[in-house]
């Protein structure tokens, strides 16, 4: 039995939902306001991410590309800095002293010579018994005063090993050195130990 539409129902039904003038089917003028709306609001946040990233980068400066700062052993057993060649290690001390030692110069890289000693890694610096001096790793006992008060040599800290055997134990009378002495200033007819064992007693070279 075919069924009956009221007159008027019968037409909408054949010819389905109208278009509204202006917008998609089923979709009115305000609807369509609204997603123009949201798409500017999404291009003004995208625009407004990117101006903020351009800003920082302004402010920050790139990322350096180079590899991070790597430890390493020289031939002479002390620390070194290791050049990103991965074969050669220059000694601590010959990082940011305004030589290029590394193919590529690394060792003179704006990231780590902008502000001694903050800029550079840990395993380049050591400290002085002054809190405010400070040494390369490699000057520690190495026989010198470089810290100015032997703390570099002989502090409880430190734990510096006997003098190696280039070297004469005795208590310096001068300032460059410490409880060492080179041995080649042995028997030279000049005081460099207070009890001038290096005059009797060393062997010399």
């Amino acid at each position: 039995m075919n069924k009956v539409f009221p007159q008027g129902e019968n037409d909408y039904a054949a010819a389905g939902p109208k278009a509204h003038p202006g917008g998609e089917a089923g979709c009115g003028p305000l609807c369509c306001s609204r997603r123009r709306a949201c798409l500017s609001a999404s291009l003004l946040f995208l625009l407004a991410t990117l101006a903020a990233l351009i800003a920082l980068v302004t402010i920050l400066g790139l990322p350096s590309r180079t590899p991070g700062a790597q430890a390493c052993i020289t031939l002479t057993n002390r620390t070194g800095f290791l050049c990103h060649d991965q074969r050669s290690c220059i000694p601590a001390s010959g990082v940011c002293d305004g030589v290029r030692t590394c193919t590529h110069g690394e060792d003179k890289d704006e990231s780590l010579c902008r502000d001694v000693p903050q800029s550079l890694p840990r395993f380049l610096v050591a400290h002085c018994g002054d809190p405010a001096s400070w040494i390369y790793s490699d000057q520690k006992c190495d026989g010198t005063n470089n810290c100015g008060d032997c703390s570099d040599e002989l502090s409880l800290v430190t734990v510096c090993p006997p003098c190696g055997p280039g070297w004469w134990h005795c208590p310096s009378t001068f300032f460059k050195y410490c409880d060492c002495i080179p041995r080649r200033l042995c028997r030279d007819h000049i005081q460099h130990c207070s009890d001038w064992s290096e005059e009797y007693a060393c062997p010399g070279p």
